[in-house]
């Protein structure tokens, strides 16, 4: 039975939640297709699968647990706890205060720390440097860690890799606070790299296989290394592990491509010396979201919305994913659809925040506007409901639908 978990109820929706109820249980599992919820002129297909992981729903019990607890205590979070502003919002107003900004800079003085203060790791982890410097300040992280336990679980398994000499590569955003969380705790026992996607894994094994020489691998990678790192030693032996974050299906792309170019250069009967299977390190959650995110773009719609912070790596994902068949918004939450003539969204290849008039296409007199609807793994269920009722305002004709679907 899944656990379930005390989450505050203001980030729950009743409509969302029924419709994530559907059917029965058997029913559910294994099934990635999406849902309709129907209000006349406007259909939202949602996918059958979004909004509130495990790891996420973990590490926000654990913090307003111990704002509960703890009235009067000065508590920290060491950054963000999830890539969502409202809900790092909702724990600022509550007096919880981060040591550092989304892109790693202090805003605490941690000589300024006392043994008496609460200190939380959120969902990404941390490093182990600055678990360290944390210590020497005379916090004590170890009741107060909200690191997800998926995450978790790629740190042993690159500890395992480790200790049978492979070399560790990580398919990572070098800049998130998980990616460098599982480079520190790598790097203390094994030699590793950071890879973005399959294109620079294709350079790593071109470099492998002799096709490119090793003075081009630092030129693309001499940062994202561990010290001492020798291609022509620390590239025979090599297992992949991941951000949880990522794209599953790249993933197994860039495994694949290792291994054959292992096999391609050590022979067949020779590869498990040189190259170990991690695919039990992707996030089932991840996947999952994922598998339904994209069964809701071949379902079809007329434009896709998809909610989640604008730093949320998982949620970029999404809107790749849904931005190969249809026009496709990526949005924080419902105040940035503006009228229904202008909408304000994050725009993944210029990396900015922009402003779109006309997004609502001209419905089809013969049928409904088909809106595909999904949310990140840090966005709360209510977002996604205000969404809904923030569109349905520019439908006057669905008004009195609204209330049969609560």
């Amino acid at each position: 039975m899944a656990r379930e978990f005390d989450v505050p109820l203001f980030f729950r929706s009743t409509l969302v939640e029924k419709f994530k109820q559907r059917g029965s249980r058997k029913e559910a599992e294994g099934n990635s297709l999406p849902g309709t919820l129907d209000f006349g002129p406007v259909q939202f297909v949602l996918a059958r699968r979004f909004g509130f992981c495990f790891g996420v729903q973990n590490a926000l019990e654990m913090v307003y647990r111990i704002v509960a607890k703890n009235p009067g205590k000065r508590i920290f979070l060491i950054s963000e706890l999830i890539h969502n502003p409202s809900v790092n919002s909702d724990l600022l107003q509550r007096g919880v205060r981060f040591l550092m900004g989304p892109g790693g800079e202090r805003t605490f003085d941690f000589s300024n720390l006392t043994a008496e203060d609460i200190v939380v790791i959120p969902a990404f982890g941390t490093t182990l440097e600055l678990e360290d410097e944390l210590a020497r300040c005379g916090v004590d992280l170890r009741r107060n860690d909200a690191t997800c336990p998926f995450v978790k679980k790629v740190w042993r398994r690159a500890e395992m890799l480790a200790k049978e000499n492979f070399t560790v590569i990580i398919h990572g955003k070098f800049s998130h606070e998980e990616t460098q969380a599982t480079f520190s705790h790598t790097v203390r026992s094994a030699a590793a790299l950071v890879i973005r996607g399959y294109d620079e894994a294709r350079i790593v094994c071109d470099v492998i296989s002799g096709r490119l020489p090793a003075d081009r691998f630092f030129e693309h990678f001499g940062d994202r290394v561990s010290n001492g790192f020798d291609p022509a030693l620390h590239l025979r032996r090599v297992g992949i592990v991941n951000q949880t974050t990522m794209l599953a299906m790249e993933t197994e792309e860039i495994a694949d491509l290792f291994r054959r170019t292992m096999a391609g250069k050590f022979g067949e009967q020779a590869l498990a010396e040189h190259f170990a299977d991690t695919r039990d390190t992707l996030c089932y959650a991840t996947y999952e979201n994922q598998t339904a995110t994209d069964e809701l773009a071949r379902a079809g719609a007329d434009l896709a919305i998809v909610v989640g912070g604008y730093n949320s790596s998982n949620t970029s994902h999404l809107v790749e994913l849904l931005a190969n068949y249809m026009p496709a918004y990526f949005v924080c939450d419902e105040r940035e659809i503006i009228s229904a003539a202008e909408i304000r969204h994050f725009d993944l290849d210029r990396k900015e925040v922009m402003l779109t008039s006309p997004w609502l296409v001209a419905r089809d007199s013969a049928g409904p506007l088909r809106i595909a609807l999904t949310a990140g793994a840090s966005c709360p269920d209510f977002t996604v409901e205000k969404v809904m009722r923030r569109i349905l305002e520019f439908f006057p004709e669905a008004q009195a639908l609204k209330a049969s679907a609560q």
